[in-house]
C-alpha cells in the first residue's frame, strides 16, 4: 500500500519549470530513493512534499489524504519528518535540547499549562525528555555528546543530532535530502546502518535523496530517477541501474 504518491506533480519559478508531470509511488515501510543528475529537481520534490514548495500543478497524498494546501507544520503533525542536505540545528544549544524540540508538535500543554511550569507542563516536559533519553539518544548512540552544544561538535554527529531531531517528530515517514553527503567511510556506513534500522526497528518509512551510489543501491529497496525535472525511470535497484535513460542521464550519450 502506497504511504505517499504524487500526481502529476509540476512546479514552475516564473518561466522556469523545475518539475514535469512528476507521478510516483511511496510504499509503506520500504527505502525509497530519489536520484538525478545535479539540478534536476530532487530537491524541489522533496520540499513539494514537506510544504515548502507549492506545486502549480498536480497532487500529493499522505495516507490517502491530499495535503497540497497544507502547511509544513500540520504535515509534520501528520507524520512528515525532514532533514535538510545543510544542517539546521540550533548551534548554541545542547544535543538533547535540539532533539526535544523536534517533539513540539505533540505536547499539549496549552499557554496557561505553560506558565504553571510545575504542574502539567513539568511532567510533560520530563515525559518528553525521559522519551528522547532512553528511545532516541540510546538508539542513535550518542549519549557521550547528549549535553554538548551543537556547535562544538564534528559534522557527522551534527548530521546525526539532525536525524534524532527528525525521530522526535515521530514520524511516519522520513523525507532525507543527502543524509551522507560530505561524510567520511566510517560516518556513511554508521549513517547507512541508522537509516536501515530505522525502517527495521522503527516502522519509518523512508524517502532519500542521495549521490552515493553505492549507499543506495545498498539499502534502498526502489526508486526513482528524474532528469531536468521529469522522471526518467522507477524500480528496484538492479532494473533502474540498466535503463537507457538513466544511463545516458549519468554517462551521457555515445557518440557515433
Amino acid at each position: 500500500m502506497a504511504i505517499l504518491s504524487a500526481e502529476g506533480l509540476c512546479l514552475a519559478f516564473g518561466g522556469l519549470e523545475v518539475l514535469s508531470h512528476v507521478d510516483f509511488e511511496v510504499l509503506s515501510g520500504e527505502i525509497f530513493a530519489i536520484i538525478g543528475p545535479n539540478g534536476a529537481g530532487k530537491t524541489s520534490i522533496l520540499n513539494c512534499i514537506g510544504g515548502f514548495y507549492r506545486p502549480s500543478q498536480g497532487h500529493i497524498y499522505f495516507e490517502d489524504q491530499k495535503i497540497n494546501r497544507l502547511l509544513p507544520d500540520r504535515r509534520a503533525s501528520l507524520g512528515l519528518a525532514r532533514t535538510f542536505q545543510n544542517i539546521a540545528l540550533y548551534r548554541g544549544m545542547t544535543v538533547l535540547d535540539n532533539i526535544k524540540l523536534g517533539a513540539h508538535s505533540h505536547l499539549k500543554t496549552g499557554p496557561l499549562g505553560a506558565m504553571l511550569y510545575w504542574g502539567p507542563a513539568h511532567r510533560e516536559e520530563m515525559a518528553l525528555r525521559l522519551q528522547v533519553e532512553e528511545e532516541i539518544i540510546d538508539f542513535l548512540e550518542i549519549e557521550n555528546i547528549r549535553n554538548l552544544p551543537v556547535g562544538s561538535l564534528p559534522y557527522g554527529l551534527q548530521k546525526r543530532v539532525e536525524l534524532a531531531r527528525a525521530l522526535a517528530m515521530r514520524p511516519k515517514v522520513l523525507l532525507m535530502d543527502e543524509p551522507v553527503a560530505g561524510m567520511n567511510t566510517e560516518e556513511t556506513e554508521d549513517m547507512a546502518r541508522f537509516i536501515l534500522d530505522i525502517k527495521e526497528e522503527r516502522d519509518v518509512t523512508v524517502v532519500l535523496i542521495e549521490h552515493d551510489m553505492e549507499l543506495v543501491m545498498d539499502i534502498s529497496d526502489r526508486m526513482m530517477v528524474v532528469n531536468f525535472g521529469q522522471k526518467i525511470a522507477e524500480g528496484v535497484p538492479e532494473e533502474v541501474q540498466r535503463h537507457p535513460e538513466v544511463i545516458k542521464a549519468y554517462l551521457g550519450e555515445k557518440k557515433a
